[in-house]
This record gives structure tokens, sequence and C-alpha cells, in this order.
């Protein structure tokens, strides 16, 4: 499990946080990059791999009785230890091994989960409250390996789906290479220039209206 507090080092907030404030120096929208560790546990998909397991593990027990004609010990016993201990092994598995885990939960679920904390986050961390409806979530979900731009409604009217895509693209392909924070910041700055690029100039009376630092939790 990717923690999120050692993803990033201390020169990556500093770097990431200097980004921010750049980019809102020149545009009146404000940016907020927010990482979660994960965006759900998938317990279903823990509860599908033991279910399977328990299938494969009796299976295999009837597969022997065929086979030697022996049940051995007690014969209550025989029944149900391969069951339970195929049932754990799993859970277990399938906890501990996040390919078989996202197979079993559904690539459509999992983009759903992510959006939707992403969406929640929107609301958490009130990138709606500017004066103009120009904030900007830049989410990030480690366990998932996703990420999601989500623009504010004076944002979305002006700025196109395919050029928050290569912001998002600029972000992945940084992770990849491992320099998570670089290519956030390098992410955080082409959002800067997007909407100086659409308009969304910066007013002599703009304020700071939102944090600048990278905000992370733990789920």
């Amino acid at each position: 499990m990717i923690r999120v507090e050692s993803f990033f080092s201390r020169a990556d907030l500093e770097e990431i946080e200097a980004a921010v404030h750049e980019a809102e120096g020149t545009t009146a929208g404000e940016i907020v990059p927010f990482v979660v560790s994960r965006s759900d546990h998938y317990e279903a998909a823990a509860w599908k791999g033991a279910t399977l397991g328990a299938f494969l593990a009796v299976a295999a027990a009837a597969a022997v009785y065929q086979l030697g004609g022996f049940w051995g010990g007690f014969l209550l016993a025989w029944i149900l230890l391969p069951a339970l201990a195929g049932g754990a092994v799993g859970f277990a598995t399938v906890a501990l091994v996040r390919p078989l885990r996202f197979w079993l939960a559904g690539a459509a679920a999992v983009d759903r989960r992510v959006h939707q904390r992403a969406t929640a986050a929107f609301v958490e961390n009130e990138v709606f409250r500017t004066r103009e409806r120009t904030g900007i979530l830049i989410f990030l979900s480690l366990f998932e390996r996703r990420v999601i731009v989500l623009g504010d409604s004076g944002i979305n009217a002006r700025v196109q789906q395919r050029e928050w895509d290569a912001v998002v693209a600029t972000i992945v392909e940084g992770i990849r290479s491992g320099r998570p924070g670089a290519a956030l910041a390098s992410a955080i700055r082409r959002c800067g220039e997007l909407l100086t690029r659409r308009g969304v100039a910066v007013r002599p009376d703009d304020t700071d209206e939102l944090p600048d630092q990278l905000r992370m939790r733990e789920e």
C-alpha cells in the first residue's frame, strides 16, 4: 500500500506549493492539488476472491476424493476446512495483489469510484468557493493510479476536455518516470498558462482564496 506522506519528498511539497503560487499570480484561477492513498477499499472484490478461493478448494478436495477415494479424519472437518481455508487464502490474495483486486472489482467500478472520490474532494476542499467559480481540483488517487482534473463552472465553459487530458498526461508520465513532485508542479504551471490563454485573467483586487499547499489524505 502506497502512503501519501512517503510518496512526495519535502522538496516535492515545496516545489508544488511554489508552482501553485506562481500559476495563481497570472490568473484568477485557484488551483487545488489533492492526493489520496486510495479512493476505495473494494471490499466486494475481496469477498469475490474469498468465494472463488472457497470454490476452488472444495473442487480440489472433491478431486482428491474422486482420484484417491480418501476423506481421512473427521468427515465434517474434511468438508468444511477446504472451504474455510480456500476462502481465507482467496480473500488475502485479493487484498495483497492489486491487479487481481481491480480485475474482480471491474474497470468501470474503479473508474466510477475514483470519480466519485474526486467529486467529494472538490466539495470537501471548497474548490467551488471562489468569487468567479474559477477553482480547479487536480486529484490523484495513488492506489488506483488515476488522475482527474475537475474545473468549476467558470472554467469548464472555456477549457476543452482534451486540454485537461493533456494536463493529466503530464502527471502520469512524470509519476511513471519517478518524478511525482516535478510532474505535479509542471501540470499546475500548465493549468495557469492554460487559464491565462483562455482569458481567466488576474484582477487588480484578486486575493488568494484557497491555500497553495498540496493536500494529502491517507484512506
